[in-house]
Parts: structure tokens; C-alpha cells; sequence
């Protein structure tokens, strides 16, 4: 079975405005759900308080233009009829604000859901992708996608929707009171003059992000090799690498330095030419109103109603430059998350795919074949049955394909050749939820979440009530140290239970798998890392929860193994023997070689160990 490698979703190509539209396209039915109609009321709502806002922005210069015009003018009512348009003009800079901010009342709901829901589609959807997908990146890559992500909807739609759409219908708007009022002339230099600024500036922007990228991979550089080095300081004195260190560091400055300082000039030369742009546009536009004035044909207000439009236009589009960057970024963000969405899964119920029915837990491997890669096979031919209630342990040497068995019992694979039945039941064909509720793992490197004790118990039935998770921790043998805590079952474990020792991680979960009640359990090298006395400890307590349920060991120490009703040894992904303990013993083949070696580690370390023990005691005498 040939295995094709997802594309990576975090890689980003360069711009293009195909993937850009898609990328809009795919946010769209967050924004317009389907059956969300109060969400639909709140976007169409905001879309009316935008063009209100517009309105009453575009109706502040022509109130201007009346006061003036009336103020030209002589006779008493050059006294009343400014009072009146004034007035008018503060209202509708008031309503403009104020529908600008109502606006953005009324959308926040719409872009935090959105938000939200991608998000969670986009979590949900990265627990349902295989275990190969997580194992060849880095979960800090993924969570980091997702963030910025979410954030880059955030600024999309900010730098989108409230200033570039309303900039858009602000300008359409002049350019039709324009030409109505006027001439086509007026509105025509305008639109030429904005479609050139938008342009020049798109242009230089998109060159010097170039000066930018590198200014900022320059000062990531510089930064890391600090860092690092300082981190590293005994290191650096030991070799005497001080002037060293200085150089790699005055390296990495030298290139943050030429690049800030052509990202510097690269900005001068965009707002020079910006400048230049709204010069050439307003001053157009002002000898076309001059002439207009000098014929008659304009009033004083109509030359100061033109004025106040252009600058009006010209001061949202002093940022243009920005907004073009962060909506640019934000658009690849989003692109990085939605690729994330894109990933298929590789392990997938079949449709319809019924629960596993278990009832005496009877396991089976048929002739199982396996492999990470197809160029190198791990298992070969495995054919073994744990009976109802009995235990199977796996050995072998690292690298035989003993965890590999485990992680295709959940799985997390699917088998090349052969089947792995449960009660008879293909696990291809049952649903996959089913199934892991059925079996409880014991791991070797038992991980807990940055959490309470109380917590990660739980998480083997989060619905458990809290008299449950004390029976099973009492029945795990970690109720009493516990209640030894200031914070009792509140106590919290740390990033991945690291405030507890690996004796008292095995027993939370030890504690969580009983609280789980499965039908089938698995011991997946679970005392490989602990010391002789807790690997006794934690030995006991496993004997106990599995007595009378079927039970899978994979086992490196065989001290741990002996009273298995059967033993299977793995090397090289098949199986080379299997009995029981004595019954390998005496065959005295790859068994009894393993043995033999691990018997003189720990008489070795029984040695070393009494030898440290009299010592301490001749020093005490002393």
C-alpha cells in the first residue's frame, strides 16, 4: 500500500490573487451563515450603517461649501442661514462618527463569531488527521497557524470591510457629487489621481516588503545568536570564543542594519512619491475650480467644497500603504489555516461504520503486516490471540516493532496486510471512537495536561463524579499522597506533570485507565523509566486493575513479564518464540540470551547499589 505525504500546510507560495480570492471565498459563509439569520440581520445592518456613515461624511463638505457661500454673501441673512448650515455640518460630522461606530457594534459579533468557528473547525479538524500528520511537524507550528490565522480574519475584515470598501464607496460617492454638481472634468482628475496613488503605492509597497523581510529575518537572526550564545555562556568561556561570538553577532547587526536602512529609504521614497501624487491631483483640480470661480460659474464655497473633498479622500489614503501590508499578511495567515482544513485525514470511518460490541475482549492479530514506509517493513506476518481475560506480553530488542503494535490496536495506522480483530470484529470496520473507548493504555511516558491532579484523573471519564476519580485513585495507589498536598485533588501537575515524579505521573495514569472501565488494556512499556523500587510499586498496582480483563504488555525488562499466560518475542518485526517464562527459559534462544543480560544489568546494579549503601554507612560510623 503506497503512502502519499500530504503537501505541507504551513508553506506559503508567493502572491497570487487566484489563492487570494479563494481565500475570501472561503470565509464568506462564516460571515453569511446559513442558519444564522440574526447573524445575516447584524451584517446587513452594518452594511446600511456603513453607507450611512459615507453619507454623512460626503454631506460635510457641502454644508461647508453653503456657509461659505453663504458668508460671501450680504444682507441679514448672511447672518442666518450660516447658523442653520453650521449646525448641519456639526450634525453630520456627529452622525458620521456615530454610524462609523454603531458599525462597528454591530459587526463585532458577526467577525468574533466567525472567528471563533474557524478556529474550532480548524482544532476539530486537526485531532480527526492521523498521527503521521502530527509526528512530522511541530505542534507549536500548528497552534501558531491557527492563532494567526484567527487574527488575520480579524484583520481582514477590519482593514477590508471598514476602511478600504468604505474608501471605495466614499470615493465612487465624490466622484458622482462631482460631476453632478459640476463638470466631468472635476470628477475625472480626481479618479485618475486616486487610481495612480493607489497604484504607485501598491507598487512600491509590494518592492520594498522585500527590505522589510529581510530586515526582520536579519533581526531574528541577531536575536537568536544572543540568545544563544548567552545561553551558552560557560561553553564560550571554556573554548575563549568571546571575540568569536562577537563577530557572528556583528554579522548578523552589519545585515539588519544595511536592510533597515533600505527599508527606511524604500519608505521616504513612498511617501515622497504619495505626496507628489496628491500635490499634482489637488492642484489640478484647483486650477480647474479657479477657472471655474473666475468665470462665474463656481462659487467660493464650490472652490472650497472641491478642496475639502480631495483632502477629505487623500487623508485615508495616507495609509494605504499599511493597509495593503497587514491585509497581504492577513491574507496569508488565513491561507496557512484554510490549508490546514484542506489536509486529509488518513485514517477515516467507513460510512455507516457501527460501534465495536464488545463482550469478552478476545484479541487477535492475523498475520499483520506493517510499515511507516513501504521501502521498510516493521511487522511481518504477526499472528498472535489474547484470550478474555487472559495477558500476552511483547518483547524484544528496541527496534523489533513492539510499540508499533500498539499504536495499530488504537489505530493510528491502518495494517498493510492481515487483520487485528476484537471479538472477531475487524477494527477497520467499526467507528474509530468505539473503538478507543474500549481500550485503556498505561503509557511509558505518561504526559499530563498543565492542570489539576483532580483533572487528569477525570480525563479517563471527564462526566465522572468526584467520589469516582478517589476510588480510582485510591485503587492506583495515589489517593494518600494527594490528601498529603496543600491543594489536595486541586493541586496542579505543571507543563506536561513535571511537578510530579515519574512514579506519581504512572500512578495518575494508572488512576485515569481505571476510571475508564475499558474492556481491554495495554501496558505499553510502563515501567521502562522508573526505578527498581517504584517499578515494584507500580508492578502491584497494574497486577490488580488487570486482573480478570484482557490484557496486551509490551515490555522491555522481562522481570516485569514473568507471570504473563504467554510471552511473544519480536525481532526484526516477526515473531521468533513465544510460551511462557520457563518454558522460553528452557528453549534458551533469543529469550534466554535477553535474560541472561538483563539478570547481570541488575545484579550489576544490586552491586553498585549495596557498595553505595556501605559506604554511606562507614562514613556515618566515622
Amino acid at each position: 500500500m503506497r503512502r502519499v505525504q500530504p503537501a505541507d500546510p504551513l508553506h506559503v507560495p508567493g502572491v497570487d490573487p487566484a489563492q487570494d480570492v479563494g481565500t475570501i471565498r472561503r470565509l464568506l459563509p462564516y460571515l453569511w451563515p446559513k442558519d444564522r439569520p440574526d447573524i445575516r440581520a447584524r451584517v446587513a445592518f452594518a452594511v446600511l450603517l456603513l453607507v450611512g456613515a459615507k453619507l454623512a461624511t460626503v454631506t460635510v463638505p457641502v454644508f461647508y461649501k453653503q456657509a461659505v457661500d453663504a458668508l460671501s454673501g450680504v444682507g441679514g441673512a448672511a447672518v442666518a442661514v450660516p447658523l442653520g448650515v453650521v449646525l448641519a455640518y456639526g450634525a453630520a460630522r456627529v452622525m458620521s462618527q456615530l454610524f462609523g461606530e454603531l458599525r462597528e457594534i454591530v459587526f463585532a459579533r458577526v467577525a468574533h463569531r466567525a472567528m471563533h468557528q474557524v478556529a474550532l473547525e480548524t482544532f476539530q479538524h486537526l485531532h480527526r488527521l492521523s498521527l503521521r500528520f502530527h509526528l512530522d511537524r511541530q505542534t507549536g507550528g500548528l497552534n501558531r497557524a491557527i492563532e494567526r490565522g484567527t487574527a488575520g480574519i480579524e484583520n481582514l475584515l477590519h482593514f477590508l470591510l471598514f476602511q478600504i470598501v468604505p474608501t471605495i464607496l466614499e470615493i465612487a460617492m465624490v466622484c458622482g457629487i462631482l460631476w453632478w454638481l459640476y463638470d466631468w472634468r472635476f470628477a475625472a482628475v480626481t479618479l485618475v489621481t486616486i487610481a495612480l496613488y493607489v497604484a504607485y503605492t501598491f507598487a512600491i509597497t509590494a518592492w520594498r516588503l522585500r527590505y522589510r523581510r529581510k530586515m526582520l529575518e536579519a533581526e531574528g537572526e541577531a536575536s537568536t545568536k544572543a540568545v544563544d550564545s548567552l545561553l551558552n555562556y560557560e561553553t564560550v568561556k571554556y573554548f575563549g570564543n568571546e571575540a568569536h561570538e562577537a563577530r557572528r553577532f556583528d554579522k548578523s547587526l552589519d545585515s539588519y542594519e544595511k536592510a533597515a536602512i533600505l527599508s527606511k529609504t524604500s519608505l521616504s521614497l513612498l511617501n515622497v512619491g504619495q505626496g507628489f501624487t496628491i500635490a499634482l491631483g489637488l492642484t489640478g483640480v484647483m486650477l480647474l475650480a479657479a477657472s471655474e470661480v473666475a468665470a462665474g460659474r463656481m462659487t467660493v464655497g464650490g472652490f472650497v467644497l472641491v478642496n475639502a473633498y480631495l483632502i477629505q479622500l487623500y487623508l485615508p489614503l495616507n495609509f494605504l500603504g499599511m493597509v495593503y501590508r497587514e491585509v497581504r499578511q492577513a491574507l496569508i495567515d488565513m491561507s496557512s489555516m484554510f490549508r490546514l482544513l484542506h489536509a486529509q485525514a488518513e485514517i477515516v470511518d467507513k460510512p455507516g461504520a457501527p460501534a465495536l460490541k464488545v463482550e469478552g475482549a478476545r484479541l487477535r492479530f492475523e498475520n499483520v503486516d506493517f510499515g511507516y514506509d513501504p521501502r521498510r517493513p516493521i511487522l511481518k506476518g504477526v499472528d498472535f490471540e489474547v484470550e478474555p481475560g487472559r495477558s500476552v506480553a511483547i518483547v524484544g530488542a528496541s527496534g523489533a516493532g513492539k510499540s508499533t503494535i500498539s499504536r495499530l490496536l488504537f489505530r493510528f495506522y491502518d495494517v498493510d496486510g492481515g487483520r487485528i480483530l476484537i471479538d472477531g470484529q475487524d477494527i477497520r470496520e467499526v467507528s474509530q471512537a468505539s473503538l478507543r473507548a474500549a481500550i485503556g493504555i498505561v503509557p511509558q511516558d505518561t504526559v499530563l495536561f498543565n492542570d489539576t491532579i483532580g483533572y487528569n484523573i477525570a480525563y479517563g471519564r471527564p462526566d465522572a463524579a468526584k467520589d469516582e476519580v478517589v476510588t480510582a485513585a485510591k485503587l492506583a495507589r495515589i489517593h494518600d499522597f494527594v490528601e498529603s498536598l496543600p491543594d489536595g485533588y486541586d493541586s496542579r501537575v505543571g507543563e506536561r506533570g513535571l511537578k510530579l515524579s515519574g512514579g506519581e505521573r504512572q500512578r495518575v495514569s494508572i488512576a485515569r485507565t481505571i476510571l475508564k472501565r475499558p474492556k481491554l488494556l495495554l501496558f505499553d512499556e510502563a515501567t521502562s523509566a522508573l526505578d527498581t523500587r517504584t517499578e515494584k510499586e507500580i508492578q502491584e498496582s497494574l497486577r490488580q486493575i488487570s486482573a480478570g480483563t484482557t490484557t496486551l504488555v509490551i515490555a522491555h525488562r522481562l522481570s516485569t513479564v514473568v507471570d504473563a499466560d504467554q510471552i511473544i518475542v519480536l525481532d526484526k518485526g516477526a515473531i521468533v518464540e513465544r510460551g511462557r517464562h520457563g518454558e522460553l527459559l528452557a528453549k534458551d534462544g533469543l529469550y534466554a540470551q535477553m535474560w541472561r543480560r538483563q539478570s547481570e544489568t541488575r545484579e550489576a546494579e544490586a552491586r553498585a547499589e549495596a557498595a553505595r549503601l556501605a559506604e554511606r554507612g562507614a562514613e556515618a560510623v566515622q
